[in-house]
């Protein structure tokens, strides 16, 4: 029996941004001066627009930044850190084939409409999930609950994963047991995910009358996740507002939360898509803070006196390849040229902060299961014409996607990066059609769909162990890459089911060797992001995760 306790009292997580507007819009905050002369609300920028008020409906950091202030999961990270602590479980226990999850949970919490929380609500969330239809069933929806748990309890695709998930019961009111078929690498790390926070079961009622709907790779989601006032979490604030126009999320502190009560009473996520945008609203005193900071500007703003800490290296940025969407990729040749082609060095040297790393494979050095053996391609132009020559493809054409309205903590400027690659491509003597979309939702809806032949992406991880990265990507079919290896996908779940450590690290190792002789895609780079702070901030803890904390922001 394996039981692990949480820290005594423990502040929530927070991760990646929402709203995007030009500096001189109106903003939703009143920042006036009370008598004592104290701020009432913190005003943090992002890069990018959220996609959704509920997080089991979104897989990017700019929706889980603004969802994590509000919704809490079974178990969280350490303020910072990578440690997994009690979130609404204080502790957790797993029998010895974890597969049976026991959580213990907090007594003496409230949803913000009021509901009591307790294991019934619990079973409801994972219910709720499992037994999702239609849309909710695309990988493009519901794509952490496939990742975690697997399908639902009536797969209505046939490219949809057996689920994993079993059960959920009430054993009593403060003692959930959640039970799975087989033992995963992905918990108990799936059981911190925002996208698995746990909702009021009022609100759920409300969710399951409404559908998302699909055309084409395009997404409708449900009217209760693009405003608010349906939803309702457990977090130290609560979204009161979302203003599209403005792009700008509001959110009030929750007076009635179970632990530390926020520091600032209100909260607005805006959209700032630009690096120089977001740096001259800071300077201009319009924001209290910004993500992703253009790494020419990360010593200009601490020599004005501006608070600008770094994360630590735990993200991977990739060339993405869809073998479906071109079906020259299908050849291993072409993929090797295209890998071949990328100038990596250059991108890391005049692209990322101070720190960033090339990549070699797909997981960052700082994580168990990276391997010293892959297979390597290095930057040879020369190389990627003959290997075209070969597989009879020298007058290859590529659609390539990049993103526009967005900046990521591995992909600091995406249309630079995008345009340095397209020059290496095409001096390897492959033309490319460029396609800009917006970030949310049309790039990540037809990524996630395998639309574009390349395209531009990358990963945070959400929790310490390698398969959160290979496993994300290379477990089974994707259609992203839109290729099927038994070799790769057994290779990826080898270590997936061990228990030993020691034994799961040397099965991921192995498995990164075996896809880095397929070459699925290419890794570029990892980078260490930067985040800034105004001057009179005392800013949160920052996280290797992004899931900083907001509610330990104060001013001073």
């Amino acid at each position: 029996m394996r039981i692990v306790k949480s820290r005594a009292a423990r502040a929530i997580t927070a991760a990646v941004a929402v709203g995007l507007i030009a500096t001189g819009c109106s903003s939703e905050r009143d920042n006036k001066s009370k008598g004592d002369g104290e701020k009432d609300t913190f005003v943090f920028a992002g890069a990018g627009d959220p996609g959704s008020l509920d997080p089991a409906l979104a897989s990017d950091g700019e929706t889980f930044r603004v969802t994590r202030q509000a919704f809490e999961a079974l178990l969280e990270h350490e303020s910072g850190g990578t440690k997994l602590v009690g979130g609404l479980a204080e502790t957790w226990s797993s029998n010895d084939e974890g597969t049976v999850w026991t959580f213990n949970l907090r007594k003496g919490v409230k949803f913000h409409d009021g509901e009591a929380f307790n294991a019934a609500a619990v079973c409801a969330n994972y219910d709720h999930w499992f037994n999702w239809t239609g849309t909710y069933q695309s990988s493009a929806v519901s794509y952490y609950w496939q990742t975690i748990m697997g399908g639902f309890a009536k797969n209505e695709d046939k490219e949809t994963p057996e689920a994993n998930y079993k059960s959920c019961t009430a054993k009593d009111e403060h003692t959930a047991v959640i039970e799975v078929k087989e033992p995963s690498a992905n918990l108990p790390g799936g059981f911190s995910l925002n996208a698995l926070a746990i909702h009021s079961p009022k609100a759920i009622k409300e969710y399951e009358k409404q559908e998302a709907s699909a055309k084409g790779d395009a997404i409708t989601y449900p009217k209760y996740s693009q405003e608010a006032g349906t939803v309702a979490g457990t977090g130290p604030y609560k979204i009161v507002k979302w203003n599209k126009g403005n792009k700008e999320v509001t959110l009030e502190r929750f007076d009635d939360y179970w632990g530390e009560k926020a520091k600032v009473k209100n909260l607005v996520f805006r959209t700032i898509d630009t690096e120089e945008g977001r740096r001259q609203a800071l300077q201009a005193g319009d924001i209290d803070g910004y993500d992703l900071v253009a790494p020419a500007d990360v010593k200009t703003l601490k020599d004005q006196g501006y608070v600008v800490p770094t994360r630590g290296v735990f993200n991977l940025f990739y060339v993405g390849m869809s073998q479906e969407a071109n079906k020259a990729l299908k050849k291993k040749e072409v993929r090797q040229a295209v890998a071949h082609s990328i100038d990596k060095e250059n991108l890391v040297k005049t692209q990322l902060p101070e720190g960033g790393k090339v990549a070699d494979q797909f997981m960052p050095d700082t994580v168990a299961g990276y391997s010293e053996n892959v297979k390597k391609y290095p930057h040879d132009p020369a190389k990627a014409k003959s290997l075209l020559k070969k597989a009879g493809e020298e007058k290859l054409e590529l659609e390539f996607c990049y993103p526009t309205e967005v900046t990521r903590p591995y992909m600091p400027a995406p249309q630079d990066l995008f345009e340095l690659m397209k020059a290496d491509l095409e001096k390897s003597g492959i033309t490319v059609k460029p396609k800009a979309m917006k970030w949310a939702p049309d790039y990540l809806d037809a990524t996630e769909a395998g639309s574009c032949a390349l395209h531009m992406l990358g990963w945070t991880g959400d929790f310490n162990d390698g398969y959160n990265f290979i496993g994300t990507w290379f477990a089974g079919y994707d259609k992203q890459w839109g290729f099927k290896d038994k070799k790769v996908f057994d290779a990826v779940n080898a270590g997936s089911k061990m228990g030993d450590v020691e034994e799961r690290v040397e099965a991921y190792k192995k498995a990164n060797e075996v896809i880095m002789d397929y070459l699925p895609g290419v890794p570029v780079s990892s980078s260490p992001p930067a985040i800034a702070f105004a001057k009179n901030v005392n800013p949160p803890n920052v996280s290797p995760l992004t899931q900083e904390v907001f509610s330990e922001a104060s001013f001073k």
